[in-house]
């Protein structure tokens, strides 16, 4: 490996078959099968080159071995939303398109926009993750399936309703696997309780962000926004004030940060009153939910780092 290429940016575009890697916008290139053999040779060949930073685009678990790999070698790895590469492609009038080509421009993206490196999740995280993951799976199915049931035959009804039967003992099932899971360790149980102490959010939500955001409680308060994916983007131009909107982040945090926001919104005095405040003052409702997770992430983030449990108000908020 050439003394030239150490330390720079690399790029790695996912496919199914094949990682494609760049050193910088026109440096060293090579392909590997995005295979354990494959992925081997592509960490052991990092690791001569010492990079500032791996830049790999999350496609929906393709990147998942690759990136795992590479994080366990300890090498410098962030894990970026393909939305933010692309705007970014379009800002600089990056308009071609080719495997090799979208690993030279991570490669740059890396170089100038510098993503933070992404906290590789513990091997209990990962388990846990996709556990949860498995269980929206079989409510997903199961809300399909009740749909299914209001317009299928007589025929069809019995059998619907037996699938259901048995998607609602599997779901079941998992839940206590989740959750005896989430007793092994004594840490996660308690970070667990400090999440669980607020309320809006139950054991789905706290295990969620424990798997799903390791981060919680290491960054700062707009750190940790972006990356959940509620962190609203100005769009202003002159005298024209555009709406501020989220985008990016992590799904499934979102998610479960949404349906905790509906209900703190209902049920706890900080949030409800800040909501209320935010409806007084005219914004719609989706907007203020979206404050409501950004604030409550906050005060989660808040809780992690300092290992202090929720606190009601002295005087309740009206």
């Amino acid at each position: 490996m050439n003394a030239e290429y150490r330390g720079g940016f690399v790029g790695i575009d996912v496919s199914k078959r094949q990682l494609d890697v760049a050193v910088g916008e026109a440096g060293v290139e090579w392909s590997v099968g995005n295979e354990a053999e494959g992925i081997a040779q592509l960490v052991e060949r990092l690791r001569r080159l010492e990079p500032s930073l791996i830049v790999i685009e999350a496609t929906g678990g393709l990147e998942r071995p690759a990136w795992l790999a590479l994080g366990r070698a300890d090498l410098p790895v962030a894990l970026v939303n393909p939305r933010r590469v692309r705007e970014f492609a379009r800002a600089i009038g990056w308009l071609a398109k080719t495997d090799r080509l979208d690993a030279r421009l991570l490669a740059r993206f890396g170089r100038d926009a510098k993503p933070a490196r992404t906290v590789l999740p513990s091997p209990a995280d990962q388990h846990l993750s996709a556990l949860l993951a498995r269980r929206k799976q079989l409510l997903d199915m199961l809300t399909a399936e009740h749909n299914r049931l209001g317009t299928a035959s007589p025929e069809l009804q019995a059998l619907i309703r037996e699938h259901i039967e048995w998607l609602t003992q599997h779901l079941h099932d998992l839940e206590r696997e989740i959750d005896a899971f989430s007793r092994q360790d004594p840490q996660r149980q308690e970070k667990h309780a400090l999440l669980q102490s607020v309320k809006g959010i139950g054991p789905v939500n706290a295990a969620t962000l424990t798997a799903d955001l390791p981060e919680l409680g290491r960054l700062d308060r707009k750190q940790i926004a972006a990356l959940a994916g509620v962190a609203p983007f100005n769009d202003d131009s002159g005298r024209r004030r555009g709406k501020r909107r989220i985008k990016g982040g992590r799904a499934s945090v979102r998610q479960v940060l949404y349906m905790a926001a509906v209900c703190a919104a209902r049920w706890n005095p900080v949030i409800r009153a800040f909501y209320r405040s935010l409806l007084a003052r005219g914004k719609e409702k989706k907007v203020a939910l979206v404050a409501c997770m950004h604030k409550l992430l906050t005060i989660l983030n808040a809780m992690v780092r300092d290992h202090q449990p929720w606190r009601e108000p002295a005087v309740q908020p009206v």
